[in-house]
């Protein structure tokens, strides 16, 4: 099975299980901003990793555990979605790199403030 298709295969994963936990899922705790950034899946499309992304800190962990309590549901709605000889197993990750974006951002901008006041000190 070439890269290329496995590659197609994980994107249309990440659509479609970014749709289910969006309208299908009705768990209380799937609340707040979240993202599913990627999704990597096997080559024998057994097993797939979901690497989601919380924007809040505080909804991470009850997020995180919802989906891992709700990934039977969510594998058996993918199955019937998609057109795929298995429906994978899920393995939801926790992704930072949005926070970590974020908070590298704020850092850049904190000093770009700091080297401006500076300047105008000087002046």
């Amino acid at each position: 099975m070439s890269y290329q298709r496995i590659d197609r295969i994980s994107e249309e994963v990440r659509h479609e299980v970014d749709r289910i936990i969006r309208e299908e899922v009705s768990d209380p705790r799937v609340a707040g901003t979240f993202s599913i950034t990627r999704a990597e899946v096997t080559r024998d499309l057994r097993y797939a990793k979901i690497y989601v992304s919380v924007l809040e800190d505080d909804k991470r962990d009850d997020l995180m555990k919802a989906l891992k309590s709700a990934a039977g549901f969510i594998r058996r709605s993918l199955g019937k979605n998609m057109l795929i000889r298995y429906a994978p197993e899920l393995q939801f990750i926790s992704d930072q790199n949005i926070a970590y974006g974020v908070h590298i951002a704020k850092m850049l901008a904190d000093a770009q403030t700091a080297a401006s006041g500076g300047q105008e000190e000087n002046e």
